[in-house]
């Protein structure tokens, strides 16, 4: 009795150091997608000053910091926020995506998400968010880019925008991404 008195005893305190870790390990994740998030965003104003006002104007918006490696087919992943600005929550989010087609390269990109409609925010947390067709060409080295890696699209009710931070990506491919939410950070 006295053995199965002092293993639950074990046992809790092991739970509470786990449970304890974990929660160092959520806020150190956070932390780190917070403070790429925030340089993102300071990289998208500095090459689009315009991009400010209409981050702050709108419902919310999404940032991802995402890497990728492509040749003839690609994969990229990446983690982000969807901050939406009438309640100032955040939603810890993650992104991957796969393409196939005439592309080589391996890359870090910020991509910029900007909600026009609650509806539209609320979706893309809801319900994930995918798009396809890809083409162009972007590099970048040491978080600068070089000319012509910003790119733009609208598509349901959501203004994107890319900013290649490192490395080098060319070709046209078709492909698809999935964002979610990510349960472990949330």
């Amino acid at each position: 009795m006295k053995f199965l008195k002092t293993l639950g005893i074990g046992a809790l305190m092991l739970s509470f150091a786990v449970g304890g870790a974990f929660a160092a390990d959520k806020a150190a994740k956070q932390a780190e997608i917070m403070k790429n998030t925030n340089a993102a965003l300071e990289k998208f104003y500095a090459a689009q000053p315009d991009l400010k006002a209409a981050v702050a104007k709108a419902p919310g918006y999404a940032v991802f910091t995402t890497y990728g490696l492509s040749f003839i087919v690609g994969g990229s992943g990446g983690a982000g926020v969807v901050h939406d600005n009438k309640t100032k929550k955040v939603t810890y989010m993650s992104i991957a995506g796969a393409s196939a087609g005439f592309q080589l390269g391996a890359s870090q990109n910020d991509l910029l998400l900007v909600f026009k409609t609650d509806k539209a925010m609320n979706n893309f947390i809801e319900k994930g968010w995918g798009a396809s067709g890809e083409a162009g060409a972007g590099a970048g080295a040491d978080n600068k880019s070089a000319g012509g890696t910003m790119g733009s699209s609208v598509m349901n009710d959501i203004d994107t925008f890319t900013l290649t931070k490192n490395g080098v990506q060319a070709g046209i491919a078709i492909g698809g991404s999935k964002a979610w939410k990510d349960a472990d950070l949330n």
